[in-house]
Formats: structure tokens, sequence, C-alpha cells
């Protein structure tokens, strides 16, 4: 019985490994809109998809941004300034990228813009500090999806959103976490959707990786901004040592984050070169050893487990 359990096993890695090594043909003429290109996990995917011969087409949220890009890429490359939450802005850079692919459609878009802060506890925070994150995670990945969907659709192409582990269980409060949530949910119905037309929606789920959003010094920022807007009451209920306490497990990311954005970037690179693209990447030891299984475990484990490895309010019970 185990035996044929094991070549069972072997035979569905085997299949699986080959399928997932089959490329898409005639790469060089297809093109791929990515947002958030200015650094990060955006700016080093447009530069490989460019040295991988395809057609990119760079959103950037600054001319400085997009002309560093420019310079470190070839002339197949373009950029277009976008701000995902400002509707003028998306619907130009939408007809910017149909003006440019023409009858071939749009290939690949990658929904990679986002921000990470502010991050704090729930109580710390206002309805604003939510709705900033929710308007670039949430909101700008649907606004740009569903103004180039019927380019992506005549292509018959993918559209790849990056999410997070964060967004499989939720491990401190404010709006980045509920934004991933919402973005996996949006996912889902879209892929459910595309499938009629041919085409494939892929999550990218990273752990934690360290770019400029995501740096330990931005998340210590956001969380004394937050402790300062805070009401005196909520000081005292908190008191300052859970702050200088959570202060301290985010410098600790330091030593623990990932640094190789390659990791997540050649995710995104087999979603839209591969003929049979996985539904979901977890990159990072961290999701695929820690969060991932997390999410899987019965909610009183995963409080326990928070519980155990977070600072104490100073009116705790």
């Amino acid at each position: 019985m185990w035996l044929h359990l094991a070549v069972l096993v072997g035979l569905f890695c085997l299949l699986r490994w080959y399928r997932e090594r089959q490329v898409v043909s005639h790469l060089r003429d297809k093109f791929v809109f990515i947002t958030g290109c200015d650094s990060g996990f955006g700016s080093l995917l447009a530069r490989q998809l460019d040295l991988r011969g395809l057609r990119v087409l760079a959103g950037c949220l600054t001319e400085q941004g997009a002309e560093q890009l420019r310079s470190q890429t070839s002339d197949r490359l373009q950029t277009v300034i976008l701000d995902v939450t400002k509707p003028e802005s998306v619907a130009a850079a939408a007809e910017w990228v149909k003006e440019r692919v023409g009858d071939r459609g749009l290939w690949g878009l990658v929904n990679n813009a986002g921000i990470s802060a502010p991050t704090a506890p729930n109580e710390w925070l206002t309805k604003q500090d939510f709705v900033k994150i929710l308007d670039v995670n949430l909101l700008g990945v649907i606004d740009v999806t569903l103004n180039v969907l019927p380019l992506v659709r005549k292509a018959r192409g993918r559209v790849v959103n990056v999410s997070s582990v964060m967004g499989r269980v939720a491990l401190f409060g404010g709006g980045y976490c509920m934004s991933k949530y919402g973005v996996e949910a949006f996912s889902d119905s879209l892929r459910r959707e595309l499938s009629y037309f041919g085409v494939k929606v892929v999550m990218i789920e990273p752990g934690y990786f360290k770019t400029t959003v995501t740096s330990p010094k931005v998340l210590s920022q956001s969380l004394q901004a937050s402790w300062n807007q805070a009401s005196p009451e909520i000081k005292e209920l908190y008191g300052e040592k859970f702050l200088a306490n959570f202060l301290n497990s985010v410098d600790l990311l330091e030593t623990t984050c990932c640094q190789d954005l390659s990791l997540v970037t050649d995710c995104m690179e087999h979603a839209l070169t591969a003929c049979h693209p996985r539904t979901r990447y977890s990159p990072g030891w961290d999701a695929k050893l820690i969060y991932l299984p997390m999410s899987y475990l019965p909610s009183f484990l995963v409080d326990l487990m928070v519980y155990w490895n977070s600072p104490q309010p100073a009116k705790a019970l």
C-alpha cells in the first residue's frame, strides 16, 4: 500500500514539474503592465521581464522612479506615471496601455503597487488610517484591473495580484491585513469569472521581505506616529513599555526578514510565462513554514501562538 502511495506521489510531482516547465511561445510579442515600479518588487520584475524580452509597460508613482527604471532597461520598456488611488490617473494609464498594445491585447497585468503603513494596534488608528491603505492595496487593485480587463481578455492573458500571507492570517492591526484579505477574495472571484474566457488569475503571497515600503524603519515610524496620535486613555491602557516592546519586535525583523526579492519576482515571472501557472505562489521560508501552516490551524491555537510572542498592555487583565 505504502509503495503504491509513494509511486502515485512521485508521478504527481513528476507531472507537475513537467507542466510547470512548459513556457508560453512568442514572449517577445507580449505586453505586460506592472504597477508600483518605482522600487522593490515592481522595479526588479520590470528589469527581469525586460531581460527576458517581453514588452514591459511600467507604472511608476514618480517621474524620478520612472527615469531611474528607464536608465536600467532597454528601449523596449516604457513608463507611465500612475497613482492607483486616483481614478483619473488610472483611466489615463489604461488608455495609454491600450494605445501601445493595439489589437494584440495585454498579455499580463501585475497589480504590485502597495503600502504597509500606517500599521499599529487598531485602537491607535483612525478611520482615515485604514482608508489610506485600502485605497492603494485593495481599491487600487480593483480599479486598475477593471480598466484594463478588456485588453487582458482580448489576449487571453494573465492577471497577477500581489497579496500576502497576511491575507491568510492577520497578525497585527491596521488596514494592511484587511486589504490583503480583500485582494484574496477579489482574486478568487475574478479567477472563476475569467476562466470562461481563457484568462488566468494568480495570487502571489510573499512572507516578509524587506523593501522600501516594508522596512523595519518605515514600520517603526508608523507605529510611533500612531502612538503619538492616540488618546491619553489609550496610552494609559497600553503603557510606554508596550510601545517599547512593540518597537523592539519590529527591529528584530531586520535580522529575520528575507532580502532576496528575486524569490518573489521569480514567482511573478513564472506566473506570466508558464503555460500552466499555479493559482498561488508563497515565496519565503516564513510563508511556507510558519504563516501558511498557521492559517490552517484552529483559531484558538493561532491566538495562543500570537499571545505567546506579543507584548502585553499595561492594563491587561
